[in-house]
């Protein structure tokens, strides 16, 4: 594995512990500023820019406070030099959803970009499969 591979594993982790203990600084920080988000709930055009993608977070931490789960399962990273993405499968749920749908798992794609040496998350996309 890639120091740029390591480096970006780290920060999605950090980021998914972050949105597991409800800190919405942690969630925000390696984010750039013109980040798109593609999310579970409308709107269904997504949201642009990280004032849009902070208002997204305090319903989620609201319905999360409820016991419902946010770990990573599997999480695949490929970097290159300035660019990277990734891809990761989550169990996202409350102790019931997941109990009558344990094979149930959020699925997260991440599109990443270096910028002064450092790696800034610019793309994500949240999403459930449907049955």
């Amino acid at each position: 594995m890639s120091d740029d591979e390591t480096q970006i594993r780290t920060l999605i982790t950090r980021w998914a512990d972050a949105v597991h203990r409800g800190d919405l600084d942690a969630v925000l920080a390696d984010h750039a500023e013109d980040l798109v988000l593609y999310y579970v709930p409308p709107p269904h055009a997504g949201f642009r820019g990280l004032a849009a993608y902070r208002a997204v977070w305090p319903p989620f931490f609201a319905w999360q406070a409820h016991g419902a789960r946010f770990d990573i399962d599997t999480l695949d990273v490929t970097a290159g030099h300035d660019v990277a993405y990734a891809h990761a499968l989550l169990r996202c749920g409350t102790p019931g959803e997941l109990a009558a749908t344990p094979g149930l798992r959020l699925r997260l794609t991440f599109g990443l970009r270096k910028e002064h040496g450092r790696w800034l998350i610019a793309h994500e996309h949240h999403s459930f499969p449907h049955d």
